[in-house]
């Protein structure tokens, strides 16, 4: 009998061997897994063809970015299709097109900031887009920092330090954005995530969560995110926005509304809905992206 995920209106069927690869491929570590407009996969993965592609049936299309990805990491794709690839080995961010095309490189490729110096980047993890287009950095590994740039790249200003108060980071491993401009940041190491505002301001954490490595924010009146743990089942959550003066429910709060699913190593893939979200969630689960 086919497993079924989940509840309600966000149920999965299991799909054993969905991906296709070509014969004598592999995919390795899978880090990061994002979808486009036409429901096309893009698996980043740390194997010798790091950007692979798919479509939405699991059949292998393309692959690009061979020998110029070190260590695939993060993952983003934006409403145009551009895909933002984060690779911690090589302390730089690329956007590019989905033929692989760079149209925008932060970083020096190869060329580290010194650890825990605050400047980027060393070992920097994800990548996300405020409404405005201007892009944030996760930089986590040798760094406790996020970094703002404009949608040209300009480096605007950054904020963090190592530690664990308000506003302090032990690996930020994962950064998302929602419609209003809020900045959530997985800060792992720290169990929590951490919201602020467009201007680096502390406005809230969520606690009580196991090494939070993968987060994504659905958007929405009311944004529903995925939160991917090392150790415990993946759970979605469907906490209020934070607005000024007024914090996100706290976690008891919290915890009485997740409606989370066990999800066991392996190739948990889409249901039959399988859209840009599903895919992505579905993916994550079956990959062993939360690795460090």
């Amino acid at each position: 009998m086919t497993a079924i995920l989940g509840s309600g209106a966000h149920r999965y069927r299991v799909v054993e061997d969905w991906a296709r690869l070509p014969e004598g491929w592999e995919l390795k570590d899978v880090a990061a897994v994002a979808v486009d407009s036409g429901d096309q996969v893009y698996v980043f993965n740390r194997g010798e063809h790091p950007m692979i592609v798919f479509d939405r049936d699991g059949n292998f299309l393309r692959s690009w970015g061979e020998g110029t990805f070190p260590r695939a990491h993060g993952l983003f794709i934006d409403a145009d299709d551009n895909l933002y690839c984060t690779d911690d080995g090589g302390h730089f961010v690329r956007k590019c097109s989905t033929a692989g095309r760079v149209l925008l490189e932060i970083g020096v490729p190869g060329k580290p900031a010194p650890f825990m110096s605050g400047l980027p980047f060393h070992r920097c993890t994800h990548t996300a887009l405020s409404p405005a287009g201007d892009i944030y950095v996760s930089d986590g590994y040798g760094n406790a920092r996020v970094h703002k740039y404009s949608p040209d790249g300009k480096l605007l200003f950054s904020w963090g330090e190592p530690g664990t108060d308000p506003g302090q980071f032990n690996v930020a491993h994962n950064i998302a954005t929602d419609s209003q401009g809020w900045v959530y940041v997985a800060d792992r190491e720290n169990h929590r995530v951490q919201v602020f505002d467009e201007k680096g301001r502390y406005e809230t954490q969520w606690t009580n969560m196991h090494r939070p490595c993968g987060l994504f924010c659905c958007g929405g009146k009311e944004p529903r995110f995925i939160i991917g743990e090392l150790g415990p089942a993946m759970a979605r959550s469907t906490a209020t926005r934070p607005t000024s003066g007024r914090a996100l429910p706290s976690s008891t709060t919290r915890a009485r509304r997740w409606r989370g699913w066990a999800v066991k190593p392996g190739p948990a893939l889409p249901a039959e809905n399988l859209s840009r979200r599903t895919a992505w969630r579905s993916i994550r689960a079956a990959t062993s992206m939360w690795a460090k």
